[in-house]
């Protein structure tokens, strides 16, 4: 990785462009989940956990961003911090069940809340590598979240309720980061990009596979028919 490293590195700021403008053009993904929910008019059947993530992330990235002192992260993960808050404030809005949103917020908010606490109390000499790696745990768990309903997936030959834009655009966005964690040289950053990039992709293959709607049964009937 550091004689990669060490090719990349005279790319260190336009890789940092790059990765910086398509970061906060996947934060923007969100926006589409928000129109779907503008159109039906509540939130059913589009879960928060998209947004709660996004929030979370952001803080804990931008925490992170402080202590490693890189300007890249922290302009981009208070952009997307920023982002954040606005969806959860659509989502609210546009919730039938107010209550169950303000404690998945308060949830969310201490376990956020907590971990800052913690970063704050941390041994500076352990801080980087102890708070990457919590960064890295949660973050695996957010992309891979998708993947729990594989079974469901696989039995109704859909992808419907995958966020195709994040995904999308996540696949982007992992790679370019990944590309910034080897010149930088941070363990961390390529760890969690070289899994998340991996996630991301298996994903996005289902989408290949798979239609982003169930058929009908009336279709698949009517195909069985044809076949008699």
């Amino acid at each position: 990785m550091e004689a990669l490293g060490d090719i990349l590195l005279p790319y260190k700021e336009p890789v940092a462009l790059v990765t910086r403008i398509v970061t906060m053009g996947q934060m923007f993904s969100g926006s589409f989940l928000c129109y779907d929910i503008y159109k039906q008019g509540n939130t059913k059947g589009i879960p928060i956990m998209p947004f709660l993530g996004g929030l979370i992330m952001g803080i804990l990235n931008l925490k992170f961003g402080f202590i490693l002192r890189d300007d890249t992260m922290i302009q981009v993960n208070f952009f997307g911090l920023s982002l954040s808050i606005l969806y959860i404030m659509i989502y609210y809005t546009y919730a039938t069940e107010k209550g169950q949103v303000w404690l998945q917020m308060g949830i969310a908010g201490a376990f956020s809340a907590a971990l800052i606490g913690y970063a704050e109390m941390e041994d500076p000499k352990l801080i980087e590598n102890r708070f990457g790696s919590i960064i890295t745990v949660f973050m695996f768990y957010l992309i891979a979240s998708p993947l729990l309903n594989l079974k469901h997936i696989v039995k109704n030959k859909s992808t419907e309720g995958m966020p195709f834009p994040i995904i999308f655009s996540g696949t982007i966005v992992t790679f370019m980061w990944l590309l910034y964690g080897i010149i930088l040289k941070n363990k961390f950053l390529v760890l969690q990009n070289v899994v998340a990039f991996a996630l991301c992709g298996f994903q996005l293959s289902l989408f290949a596979i798979y239609p982003s709607k169930p058929k009908s049964k009336d279709k698949v009937k009517a195909k069985a028919k044809k076949t008699n």
